[in-house]
């Protein structure tokens, strides 16, 4: 026998409680403990019965998902999803809940009362199995040490006249990116062109909050926009981003693994553009985007980067990337920037 994950959900709507926890309960290997009606019942509950997993509601009245979860972090160990509308209010409070730790979150599918809520069963139930490996992670701390960690020399030996910065990421890594990119120096003078894997509404609320603590502009990106130097692009959810003749270009061509925008969109596009001066940094997230794009970075010369497992909240993506053969050397979350500024001798 195994220990089923226990899940909280919380919801304003009786009809979304009843919805969510029937996904939940259908699966063999989890079940829902019990559930809240707002924020106020979902801190005493979660204190009480010591849930795995939390779904927690962003809108709800009285206290806010957002309210909710720095309380739920006081008082439980859980790992907490966000269940959004796309909302204005609805998306900025869900990228500040995953600034502030939440795990990750899932969009309502049609606003909060959802009756097709089972539109995405499989994300939900994929997210709490997610979760609550990633807090077991965190309960054992396994560190995995690897051999690249340990080759820092290797920055030096690299001449390469670096000009363009990308980043790849989906689960875990907003909180990642917000550190790393808030933290650059405004005198980077490269751009920053940057997949997060999240729908369509979510990328706006991203760049914003991330333009508020940022030395360097940080813009939802848009078409035919011209790339310049010390300017961070996002790419906008529901549509692919890449490099021609240094200006971005927006398609709405089918997604890649199963997502749009793609990692190896951009990768591949700005390799084929920049050659040797690209810097690629993979980090924590579900699937294998970006593990073609990293080839075509090698491919042209440039210098890949991938997140350890240890500070992974999910290992996918950098584990594929690593998989290929093409990744230079593999650091804990916190080591990345300093590397990243060490390569174009800003450290």
């Amino acid at each position: 026998m195994f220990d089923k994950i226990k899940v909280l959900v919380v919801d304003d709507s009786a009809f979304m409680r009843k919805m969510i926890s029937d996904i939940i309960n259908s699966q063999k290997d989890m079940y829902v403990i019990d559930t809240a009606k707002d924020g106020f019942e979902a801190i005493e509950k979660a204190n009480k019965l010591n849930p795995d997993i939390i779904t927690l509601d962003v809108e709800m009245p009285r206290k806010n998902g957002l309210e909710a979860l720095v309380e739920l972090k006081k008082v439980s160990k859980a790992e907490v999803i966000m269940l959004s509308s796309l909302t204005s209010e609805g998306s900025t409070i869900t990228i500040e809940a995953l600034r502030l730790g939440a795990f990750d979150f899932i969009q309502k599918p049609s606003g909060s009362i959802s009756l097709d809520i089972n539109k995405v069963k499989d994300e939900i139930t994929e997210k709490i199995r997610y979760a609550y490996a990633y807090k077991n992670k965190l309960k054992t701390n396994n560190k995995v040490i690897s051999n690249f960690v340990s080759n820092k020399s290797k920055v030096n030996s690299f001449n390469n006249n670096f000009n363009a910065l990308l980043l790849g990421a989906s689960t875990g890594g907003p909180k990642v990116l917000f550190d790393l990119i808030t933290k650059l120096p405004n005198n980077i003078d490269i751009p920053i062109l940057v997949v997060q894997h999240m729908p369509t509404g979510f990328t706006k609320a991203f760049a914003d909050r991330m333009n508020k603590s940022s030395n360097l502009r940080v813009v939802e990106a848009e078409d035919n926009q011209k790339i310049e130097n010390n300017v961070v692009y996002i790419a906008p959810g529901g549509y692919h981003m890449t490099v021609v003749n240094g200006v971005i270009k927006l398609d709405l061509s089918p997604q890649i693994h199963g997502v749009r925008p793609a990692v190896d969109k951009l990768f591949i596009s700005a390799a084929n553009y920049y050659k040797s001066g690209v810097i690629a940094s993979i980090f924590t997230g579900m699937g294998k985007d970006g593990a073609e794009g990293v080839k075509e970075v090698k491919k042209n010369g440039g210098h890949v980067i991938a997140q350890d497992e240890s500070t992974s909240v999910v290992f996918g993506m950098p584990k594929a990337a690593i998989q290929t053969g093409c990744v230079d050397i593999i650091l804990p979350e916190d080591e990345i920037l300093n590397y990243i500024l060490k390569l174009l001798k800003r450290a």
